[in-house]
């Protein structure tokens, strides 16, 4: 068997570290900011990484299985490089943030060291319809390592023509699986957490790495009209409207269809737009921001500041002798009407996370993930 071509590509697209950017962002502001919130900005970053993630890792996928399949060894070249550096990349500050939490008796890893450590803790969330405190946030990395464990594999056998529709079934059976957790009652975080649930969001960032990889011409064309994204972002409108009518008449979030089943699919469409238009490379004000040295930096700490955010400072967790609990305690005694400044109190909450993530960074993530050209090169 011939090895097949991958045609040449940009491996490093600067604006989507601008969206990595504020993808957290919109996880902070959400954890951060009192509720209730005008919009879900939590469920919408987390999305945004869903597909980011979808695209990232299918098109770093689709092009080592065209330099691997037909060779001797091709499968598990292709595999160990995969998942070598994804071990480099993910698993550092994950298992260090569980290890110290462990030594500091948190219950949300105290008696739950399997559900943590396996990246499980989605799964316990829905089996025991419970959250787990400190640690809820783990919730998405589990359903992106559980992701990778069948994704290489699947994108190695499935014949290229079989790409696309492959892709759609899985949108379809996504959608579908979310439909029936809210026909039988399940609540709303069920099909919000479960990892087959948010195949959706992974499997658009997916086909829109096959159009970049094998069909240039369409996929420059197709994201390079605006239109879409308008259109897109409509359709997600309509959807968030429709859902704070059902909550105006009295409807419950988990009895809602539109947060239970539809809001992740239109949100999905959104980003995959949004991201498409980030790799062609948007142009003006929204160029600046996600090509600023800032916005860049902060993209590529975006890990630390997602797993650290809830150590920093939580709102329902942080316990009264917390330093940043104390810090904020401090300033409310000192500052009139601090207590109602919450922009403020995210701003500091943000400077003193992304310290945390930095120092993370500089000491522990980039000099290991050094390594990756070293042992998967």
């Amino acid at each position: 068997m011939s090895k097949v071509t991958t045609p040449k590509h940009d491996n490093y697209l600067i604006q989507l570290d601008g969206l990595r950017f504020l993808a957290v962002a919109f996880v902070l502001w959400d954890h951060w900011m009192p509720e209730p919130h005008a919009l879900p900005f939590g469920k919408l970053g987390v999305n945004l990484f869903f597909v980011l993630s979808g695209f990232l890792i299918a098109r770093i996928l689709l092009s080592s299985k065209d330099k691997n399949v037909g060779n001797e060894g091709g499968l598990g070249k292709y595999l160990k490089k995969f998942y070598i550096r994804r071990t480099i990349r993910i698993f550092p500050i994950y298992y260090l943030s569980l290890i110290v939490l462990w030594l500091l008796h948190d219950p949300s890893v105290r008696g739950k060291e399997w559900w943590q450590f396996l990246y499980a803790s989605n799964i316990y969330i829905v089996l025991k319809k419970t959250w787990l405190g400190v640690t809820d946030h783990f919730w998405s990395l589990a359903v992106e390592e559980q992701f990778y464990i069948f994704f290489p594999l699947l994108i190695f056998f499935i014949p290229r023509r079989s790409v696309i529709p492959f892709f759609g079934v899985l949108i379809i059976l996504s959608v579908l699986l979310r439909a029936y957790f809210w026909k039988i009652n399940q609540p709303w975080y069920v099909s919000y957490v479960t990892m087959p649930t948010a195949l959706d969001a992974f499997s658009f960032g997916a086909l829109m790495a096959y159009a970049q990889l094998y069909h240039r011409v369409f996929f420059q064309k197709f994201f390079s009209n605006r239109l879409y994204l308008w259109i897109s972002s409509g359709l997600l409108c309509v959807c968030f409207l429709l859902s704070a009518q059902l909550t105006q008449a009295g409807v419950t979030q988990d009895e809602n269809l539109y947060i239970n089943i539809w809001e992740r699919f239109f949100a999905s469409i959104f980003f995959m737009f949004l991201i498409g238009g980030a790799i062609i490379g948007y142009k003006g004000w929204f160029k600046w921001f996600l090509e600023h040295p800032i916005s860049n930096y902060l993209g590529k700490i975006s890990y630390g500041l997602y797993v650290y955010h809830n150590f920093v400072y939580n709102h329902y967790h942080s316990p009264d002798y917390h330093p940043v609990v104390r810090l904020l305690n401090k300033l409310g005694r000192n500052m009139e009407n601090f207590q109602n400044m919450h922009e403020l109190q995210v701003l500091i909450l943000f400077l003193l996370t992304t310290i945390v993530a930095s120092v993370s960074w500089f000491l522990i993530e980039k000099p290991i993930n050094n390594l990756k050209d070293k042992y998967a090169p």
